[in-house]
C-alpha cells in the first residue's frame, strides 16, 4: 500500500484523452462510412427535402395525437406515403440508417 497519493488529472489530461477518444472514432472504417452517408444526404437537396417533408409531417401528427386527438386514416396514409417516398430514395435512406448508427455510437460513448 502507497503512502503516496495519485496526483488528480489535469483538464489538460482529460482534453489529451478526449483528442485521442476522438481521432481514433474518426479513423474507424465503419465511421468513416457513416460520415460519408451523412456527407452525401447533406449534399442531396432532394434527399433533404423529402427528409424534411416527412419529418414536419410527423411532427404535425405528433402533436395533434398529443393533444388528445384523434388521427384519421387519410393522416397516416399521407405520412406513410411521405415516409415510403423518402425512404425509396437511397442517399436519404443511407442517411436515416447512418443517423440510426452515430445514436447507437453516442450511447455506448455516453454509457462508458
Amino acid at each position: 500500500m502507497s503512502a503516496v497519493a495519485e496526483e488528480p488529472a489535469t483538464e489538460s489530461a482529460y482534453l489529451e484523452k478526449l483528442r485521442a477518444l476522438c481521432q481514433s472514432l474518426l479513423d474507424d472504417e465503419d465511421l468513416k462510412k457513416i460520415f460519408g452517408a451523412i456527407d452525401s444526404f447533406m449534399g442531396n437537396e432532394e434527399a433533404k427535402d423529402l427528409f424534411s417533408e416527412m419529418q414536419e409531417n410527423f411532427e404535425e401528427l405528433n402533436t395533434k395525437q398529443q393533444a388528445g386527438l384523434q388521427l384519421t386514416a387519410g393522416e397516416v396514409e399521407e405520412y406513410n406515403k411521405k415516409r415510403d417516398a423518402m425512404l425509396a430514395n437511397p442517399v436519404a435512406k443511407e442517411f436515416l440508417e447512418a443517423r440510426e448508427s452515430m445514436e447507437g455510437v453516442q450511447a455506448t460513448v455516453n454509457t462508458w
